[in-house]
């Protein structure tokens, strides 16, 4: 590892580590119900419930239920099984509402449909009966015993943060009151009575460039432009959902990845992790180049750094070694390393290649001046329009054997199980082709709902095309910046006009739907309108950070900031460690979202903190 080294700062954010202690703290548990008691001892998991069929039917005529969850898209219904069950009950979803069919085996009965959600560890009863008077079956749910608020655990853990942060901001905007300001100075040593009012946690004073707490050297970026604070936050924000939805986020199914289409807070952070590093890309090669360094030289630099990327991703973090110990066999060879590594090749190599050392805005017309940070890199967006078109013309045109062209579903039981084995159409036909169906992952999120069987990699080859769109759309935030240096209301107007614009294809090509649009927004595939869409919600988030860090400077981006200025060491340690104490220990219930939810709060707080104490120390892992 890599590490730099300098005098320490000049004051610790006080109240930033109170809030990183507090959030250690467990978020306070649910009453014990009976209900959960008695699930838990009908061996009911986390996001189920119990069925018992209660049937009032004449001697002789039998019933099957079957099942279908809204969240599997033109799906088979599936068996939940025959009247009498051969157990007293079954086990049920409770993450998604389903719909209950009841079939009689006498001919001519019309079915009995019924539409519910079902909560956690609740005890239900389903009553199947004869309707004398006609030839219909007819069904209706009772409670037997209520479900658990699963719910509540993240209430408590909000509430907690949300009255932590309004005592901070009290407490900040105290210090600000000159006669408590005074106090103080009377009572501390004036010297650090000024370190605390201007901490981490306080606002930078206006006339400063860059951070209080920062050496010259450490904070800026070359001469012509100062390290801006909210693209490390924005990273570290990314980074600290992503550490916390692969801790588990509670056993949450809105903190899983989605089986398929449409969106979850999981499906958000990787596309943003992706689009800063194209932000920074742009901002790094401009202040290297400033400093006189050969183009030959920084290509070496990032030859370099995308094999030692691809290199981590395989042999580091990958999740085939549950398979057995590393070897060829097992080896999954795409990843989320991989393709960052892939992605920076593409988008730094092309920018080196068109990149000056110093914006030359005199070579633009003054007519033409408004689109300075477009019109000279026309090459650039022709190459990624080509990119692009590789894209659609393999996705739509590709035949896949056994398959209909143009694919874009998960197969399994999915479209009415006519395409089991079709998972992803021509993506997922490419890297089984290319690399082999034992170098992909093996346990896709669309396995469980929608009961995939064939491998598929959502970090996969053609997928990596538009993960180098997304990136070079925040090359073009970065290129915003670098052009607009110090213009704050330009730089926000472009933002707002980029999220307008990426926004607008999004809406064209979904049609305002998760699973009826054109191309859906899809994390599996990295569908164009997945890209369209992040990158749109992506502005709108830098935007808003600029705003709140860099400009109004009433946020210094505490606590995500520390994990931002050493993301890669981050991502890499939280992976290696993920199921060693104290980030990972032997629960006392595992079927308590309570318990998920603290280790997973626990294991993303303690990151922060070590990335603060490497902050601190002057230590940054720079690849």
């Amino acid at each position: 590892m890599a590490g730099r080294r300098s005098r320490r700062p000049r004051g610790a954010p006080a109240a930033g580590l109170l809030l990183l202690l507090l959030l250690l703290l467990p978020p306070p548990a649910a009453p014990a119900q009976p209900p959960a008691a008695a699930g838990r001892a009908a061996g009911l998991r986390m996001d189920q419930a119990w069925l018992q069929v209660r049937r009032e039917v004449p001697p002789g005529e039998g019933v099957a239920v079957s099942w279908l969850s809204d969240a599997c898209h033109k799906c088979l219904f599936q068996v939940l099984g025959s009247v009498p069950f051969e157990e007293p009950g079954v086990a049920v979803d409770s993450q998604h509402p389903m719909i209950l069919v009841v079939n009689s085996t006498v001919k001519g009965k019309e079915p009995c449909s019924i539409h519910y959600h079902f909560g956690e560890f609740g005890n239900y009863s389903l009553t199947v009966r004869s309707d004398h008077g006609s030839k219909k079956i007819l069904c209706n749910i009772v409670i037997n015993q209520k479900p658990v608020n699963s719910y509540l655990p993240i209430f408590f853990a909000f509430f907690i943060s949300m009255g932590i942060l309004i005592t901070l901001a009290l407490g900040k905007f105290c210090i600000n009151i000159e006669p408590i300001r005074n106090w103080l100075y009377k009572k501390m040593n004036p010297r650090e009575t000024d370190r605390l009012i201007n901490s981490e946690l306080g606002s930078p004073r206006r006339t400063d460039s860059t951070s209080s707490d920062l050496p010259a050297g450490v904070w800026s970026t070359g001469s012509a432009m100062p390290r801006l604070r909210s693209l490390d936050t924005f990273r570290g924000l990314a980074l600290a959902i992503m550490v916390f939805v692969n801790y588990g986020g509670g056993k949450y199914w809105f903190f899983k990845h989605q089986s398929w289409n449409g969106l979850t807070i999981a499906d958000l952070v990787f596309p943003w992790f992706v689009f800063i590093m194209g932000t920074s890309t742009v901002l790094s090669l401009s202040s290297v180049l400033r400093r006189g360094c050969s183009k030959g030289r920084l290509l070496l630099k990032i030859l370099w750094r995308s094999f030692l990327l691809f290199l981590i991703g395989v042999v580091v973090v990958n999740p085939n070694y549950c398979l057995g110990p590393l070897s060829w066999e097992n080896l999954r060879i795409p990843g989320v390393l991989q393709r960052l590594g892939c992605t920076y090749l593409v988008v730094a190599g092309l920018e080196l290649l068109f990149a000056k050392p110093v914006p030359d805005s005199s070579s633009v017309e003054a007519l033409s001046s408004v689109f300075q940070d477009l019109l000279p890199f026309w090459p650039q967006w022709l190459f990624m329009t080509l990119l692009e078109a590789v894209w659609l013309c393999l996705t739509f045109l590709l035949d896949v054997p056994g398959c209909p062209t143009g694919y874009l579903g998960p197969g399994g039981i999915g479209d009415s199980g006519e395409y089991p084995n079709c998972t992803g159409g021509a993506a997922g036909y490419i890297d089984r082709w290319l690399l082999g169906e034992k170098h992909i992952y093996q346990h896709p999120s669309s396995n469980v709902l929608y009961m995939t069987t064939v491998p598929f990699d959502p970090e996969g080859i053609l997928g990596t095309i538009n993960s180098v769109i997304l990136a070079f759309l925040g090359l073009q935030a970065g290129k915003i910046l670098l052009f607009y240096k110090d213009q704050h209301q330009q730089i926000m107007l472009r933002f707002c006009v980029w999220t307008a614009i990426l926004g607008v294809p999004s809406l064209v090509l979904t049609k305002c739907s998760t699973e009826e649009g054109l191309i859906p927004v899809n994390k599996n595939l990295w569908s164009i309108s997945y890209v369209t869409t992040l990158s749109s919600f992506a502005f709108t988030l830098l935007l808003l950070i600029y705003y709140l860090v860099d400009v109004k400077r009433v946020w210094s981006g505490v606590p995500f900031f520390f994990l931002g200025m050493n993301s890669i060491l981050v991502y890499v340690g939280h992976e290696i460690f993920e199921n060693y104490f104290p980030f990972k220990w032997k629960m006392r219930d595992t079927q308590s979202h309570s318990e998920h939810l603290a280790q997973a709060l626990i294991g993303t707080s303690l990151w922060i903190i070590i990335s603060y104490v490497l902050y601190r120390k002057r230590i940054f892992w720079k690849i």
